[in-house]
């Protein structure tokens, strides 16, 4: 059994969730949840390769008593929040169920996931809890009311749990990158201007490598260039 410290990612199996489980791999064992259970196989098979341990977790992260059940009995040391949906269109244009899917997948999911793993976190005086957040949880922009509502969530969500939580040492961060070329991005055409996930995967390394007595609570990322319009 591996002694290494582990990390749970959740929406793993493609995009930037999968490039941090890469990333972290290289310290930790990873539990990696996700709903594809064909790409979560493929990530453990690629983590094995490279001598890393990864247990793969099919599980509907909007549903909250099976997220409650996949981590009833994992003592994590990092915990990243990352999975997350994309919905741009015209606040008129959403319907009831795409807002109730934003809030289940985008917020009420990081509170689950944090919720069950949190407690072991104190316990153990350490841990690390990790939201991918974004830019646009700081900004706003035209056919984001619902994205946007969830990433302004999230970040206060964080960043209330980060001064809760410091005196037991557990630290909390959040990642903000702007525009990435990942999946469930709307619009096609050059995304070569966009940042990459490997280059949010290195972020979130950056701040959970930290000394202990270290804490890099936000990071703001945006690609260099914007876009040419």
């Amino acid at each position: 059994m591996s002694a290494r410290p582990i990390a749970v990612v959740t929406g793993a199996s493609r995009g930037i969730g999968r490039a941090i489980a890469l990333r972290l791999a290289e310290r930790y064992d990873i539990v990696a949840l996700a709903r594809t259970t064909e790409a979560l196989a493929e990530l453990a098979r690629e983590i094995k390769e490279s001598r890393g341990v990864c247990t793969p977790v099919t599980v509907d992260l909007a549903d909250t008593a099976a997220v409650e059940k996949a981590l009833a009995r994992v003592d994590a040391d990092v915990l990243v929040n990352n999975a997350g949906l994309i919905t741009i269109k015209p606040f008129l244009e959403i319907t009831p169920g795409e807002w109730r899917q934003l809030l289940d997948v985008n917020l009420t999911a990081v509170y689950t996931a944090t919720r069950a793993l949190l407690p072991g976190m104190m316990a153990r005086k350490r841990g690390f809890i990790v939201l991918i957040g974004s830019l646009a949880g700081r900004n706003t922009f035209p056919g984001g009311t619902g994205y946007t509502a969830t990433k302004h969530g999230v970040i206060g969500f964080a960043e209330s749990l980060m001064l809760e939580v410091r005196d037991h040492n557990v630290r909390v961060a959040t990642i903000m990158p702007g525009s990435v070329d990942t999946h469930g991005l709307p619009g096609d055409g050059d995304r070569s201007w966009m940042l990459t996930p490997e280059q949010v995967a290195d972020a979130v390394w950056f701040a959970v490598t930290q000394p202990e007595n270290a804490l890099i609570s936000r990071i703001e990322m945006r690609p260099a260039a914007p876009k040419k319009r």
